[in-house]
Order: C-alpha cells, then structure tokens, then sequence
C-alpha cells in the first residue's frame, strides 16, 4: 500500500521547543528553523529528503518519535484503505502545522505512525 512513499519526517514531541532547538542547532550541528504554524511554533531541521519536526507538546517517553510517511496526494483514499484493513486511526485526516494534511494511526505495537501529502495535493481520486 505504501510502497511510493518515503520516509519524508520524524516528528519529535519535545518539553520545552527553545531546549530541543539548541541541542540539535548548537550541539549536533543540524540547520534548525523555528516556525510558526497554525497550532504555534514548531521547529524544522530539513536533511535531504529527510525533514525533522520537533513540536512542543507533552509526551510521555515512546510517544516520541513519529515516523510520517510523505506522499504525493491521495492521503483520503490512504485513510479509507488502512480502515477497511482493520488499522486503528487516532488523528482522522487532518491540517498540518504547515497546512498539508496528516493522519495518524497505531501499528500493531501501538506505535504511531503518520501520513503527510503537502498543501495542494489532491485529497483522493475526487481531489
């Protein structure tokens, strides 16, 4: 079902944004931009095709990271597929912080896992 997407984000749910800012900015070295999004700040370190979102939001310790799996569209026809699987989904498609859309759901261990498709990517086969 997945086998077009690619490993577009690692989302990290962070205590305090500035902290996880400066550790992988000053520490590790990685290119980490603050933003502003429609939830509040988020930050965003861009490494190729590989992006790592960090938002400030409590966690408990393996609620972090979220693996996201990018596509090109289609994200309702994805969220349609992986219920008629039977697959448990706890974000129903939804906005991203940067106005793509998202959905959520569990693996069989109850690890979260992601879908992201940009802003203007069609929804599904009606667009």
């Amino acid at each position: 079902m997945l086998v077009n997407a690619k490993v577009g984000a690692i989302v990290f749910f962070v205590g305090v944004l500035d902290r996880s800012v400066a550790f992988y900015r000053d520490t590790l070295g990685l290119p980490v931009a603050e933003l502003e999004g429609h939830d509040g700040p988020f930050a965003l370190a861009e490494l190729g095709d590989l992006s790592l979102v960090f938002i400030q939001r409590p966690a408990k310790a393996g609620d972090s990271p979220v693996v996201v799996f990018s596509l090109d569209g289609g994200i309702d026809d994805y969220a349609e597929a992986l219920a008629g699987k039977g697959v448990e989904i706890v974000v129903p498609v939804s906005e991203a912080p940067d106005g793509g859309l998202t959905l959520d759901f569990l693996d069989p261990d109850g690890n979260v896992l992601s879908l992201y498709q940009p802003q203007g990517a069609p929804r599904g086969r009606a667009g």
